[in-house]
């Protein structure tokens, strides 16, 4: 809510008024805006789920046909025809797990570059907070992630998975690098696509390759054998892709009894570091992502409606 005195400028909002609520025109909480003002946001939220699937007749189930799909295909050309489910136990799991890490990625990236541009009427004609459009971009993909997740679990179950305190633990480490990392990626691409919209583009290409990037479709033992030693080993390991793709395996398919078995004739299925490898790393890159996305959006913003 915004106060206004009755004279020619606006006039200051009481403390009274402040504990209502009442803030003076123009005054902003930067990063903390969407826990501040999280009634617009779920607003915001309920606008995108309904736009997303207005004239759909399959509506949220797509959230389960999408996934389902892209598993199909993968597992039937590479599983099944490259033979990779031979040395890969369960390897359903290990790769279903992996692609629902990069589900959650490219559709955070790519709504939040596109939550700008995408909400023009709004950034150009009101003032909203604008960094609610990237956080409800975000929200709305966790909403469509659930769905994937419970098929996941399930699946994992019919494995012979039981939930343990160490799958908890890889689960939510790897949930929070992700969305922090994501986040802090796409509040960069949000302010730089509302001046150069080659920027949703060259995101999209990012989106198609970080499914080969990060160790979904392969094991990550294949990597080490290639270029092990090198400097690319390390950025690879170090992708926070790969970090939170090895938690998911880590969470739902490594201490799978099939798996347990054979690890003892077959140690490359273990990762280094296990269980949850280079977390920290992740958690640190995620972290100094999202500070440098944040300071970059703040600093951009107030040109959105000029620049739309």
């Amino acid at each position: 809510m915004t106060a206004t005195g009755t004279g020619r400028t606006a006039r200051l909002p009481s403390r009274a008024e402040q504990a209502e609520g009442w803030r003076a025109p123009g005054q902003d909480a930067g990063w903390l805006n969407p826990i501040r003002e999280r009634f617009l946001l779920r607003l915001l939220v309920r606008k995108e789920l309904r736009v997303r699937y207005r004239g759909s007749a399959l509506g949220m189930l797509w959230s389960y046909v999408k996934p389902a799909v892209q598993f199909i295909v993968f597992y039937i050309a590479l599983g099944v025809f490259l033979q990779l489910q031979r040395d890969t136990p369960a390897y359903a799991v290990y790769l279903f797990s992996g692609i629902v890490v990069v589900n959650l990625f490219g559709e955070v990236f790519g709504n939040a570059t596109r939550s700008i541009t995408g909400n023009q009427a709004l950034v150009s004609k009101i003032y909203l907070p604008s960094e609610l459009f990237p956080w409800a971009s975000m929200i709305v993909a966790l909403v469509h992630f659930l769905p994937q997740l419970a098929v996941l679990v399930v699946g994992a179950l019919l494995f012979g998975w039981l939930p343990s305190f160490t799958a908890a633990i890889a689960f939510v480490l790897g949930i929070v690098i992700l969305v922090v990392f994501t986040m802090g990626l796409g509040m960069i691409t949000a302010a730089l696509n509302a001046a150069f919209r080659d920027v949703e583009n060259f995101v999209d290409l990012i989106v198609m390759v970080a499914t080969w990037l990060s160790p979904v479709l392969y094991r990550i033992s294949m990597v080490q054998d290639a270029i092990g030693g090198t400097v690319w080993w390390w950025l690879y390991q170090l992708n926070p892709l790969t970090i939170v793709v090895e938690l998911f395996h880590v969470a739902f398919w490594r201490y799978s009894p099939s798996v347990v078995e054979a690890v003892a004739a077959d140690p490359s299925l273990t990762a280094a570091g296990e269980p949850f490898g280079l977390w920290w790393a992740g958690l640190l890159i995620a972290a100094v992502t999202f500070v440098a996305g944040n300071v970059l959006f703040e600093r951009s913003k107030r040109r959105f409606a000029q620049e739309l």
